[in-house]
């Protein structure tokens, strides 16, 4: 097992899921000034409505510094050997523009991947991938170009570049989550529960809002919007006094009051007393299988869905 020195855990990134959580440490730093050796823990919990995946490990002791290695092995992936202000100019690009999503230290965030397993950044030479992902962006999948200068660009591929070989010699301490680690259910059984005891069907279909999701989305993000999906519209029809009918997009409700926003995107309201209200919401699906979903029920309708692309 491999051994490091003076290593201080920063721990804390959660994404909450309705029913669940997904805690992740943030990853590990230098602190300084010697000190003795202790053991340290690493426990990552994946947790998602009874679905658990639990990765430990330990390091203590002395070991080379690897910096000298990184440094190298990063010349020779960019081809262009960027010295270590360039590195550290492309960190503070890089935290300012894409943490938000890929995280400070690159290894994946709120919605972005983690860019240190990168198939692109692993088969990346001298910017030829990364380049075009930054300048042209991935709208369909939400990422914005970014206009950053020939400079600006080069630091940030010295950068990522330079996160991946450190994740790389840092065996035993990933922290991500796998697409092939959500890739044990039985497709079969998956795509049995989804068109019988799970009731999905009721609300979607494999060739219709379905078609295409496992390409949009994969691993984590996939499930996550499999348990919760987060940005599903709920819709109202209201009936008036009259018995008119109005229908459209639910926009507010509490105990006194209704509103929607109708085909026009006006937004009309009214008071609860004094219509009938029908509201179809989506996610309600998803939160009642919270209590009925067992491990083999999400592993196997994971299993199904990542078929659909």
């Amino acid at each position: 097992m491999k051994r490091m020195t003076n290593i201080a855990l920063m721990t804390t990134v959660i994404t909450a899921i309705a029913g669940g959580s997904l805690v992740i440490p943030v990853g590990a730093a230098a602190a300084s000034g010697p000190k003795p050796a202790q053991p340290d823990s690493v426990r990552r919990y994946l947790v998602g409505s009874g679905d658990m995946l639990i990765a430990s490990a330990a390091y203590a002791g002395q070991a080379p510094a690897q910096q000298p290695a990184v440094a190298d092995s990063q010349k020779a992936r960019t081809g262009t050997g960027p010295a270590a202000g360039s590195i550290e100019a492309g960190q503070s690009t890089f935290q300012q523009n894409c943490a938000f999503c890929h995280g400070r230290d690159a290894a994946g965030g709120e919605t972005g991947p983690d860019l240190t397993r990168s198939k692109l950044v692993a088969e990346d030479v001298a910017g030829n991938k990364i380049t075009e992902i930054i300048h042209n962006g991935r709208i369909e999948k939400g990422m914005p170009r970014f206009p950053f200068s020939e400079l600006e660009t080069a630091n940030v591929v010295a950068f990522i570049h330079n996160q991946a070989l450190k994740a790389q010699s840092q065996t035993g301490k990933r922290r991500g989550v796998e697409v092939a680690d959500l890739q044990t259910g039985n497709l079969e059984a998956g795509k049995k529960y989804f068109n019988g005891a799970g009731g999905c069907t009721s609300c979607h279909s494999p060739t219709g809002d379905l078609a295409g999701i496992a390409s949009k989305y994969q691993g984590l993000q996939l499930e996550q919007r499999m348990l919760y999906p987060r940005d599903a519209k709920s819709t109202v029809v209201v009936t008036l006094p009259s018995g008119q009918k109005v229908e459209g997009a639910l926009a507010y409700q509490d105990e006194f009051t209704v509103a929607l926003r109708d085909s026009t995107n006006t937004y009309r309201s009214w008071p609860v007393s004094a219509i009938q209200a029908k509201i179809n919401s989506p996610v309600d699906g998803h939160v009642d299988l919270f209590s009925k979903y067992t491990d083999d029920d999400i592993h196997n309708l994971m299993a199904y869905i990542q078929t659909l692309k």
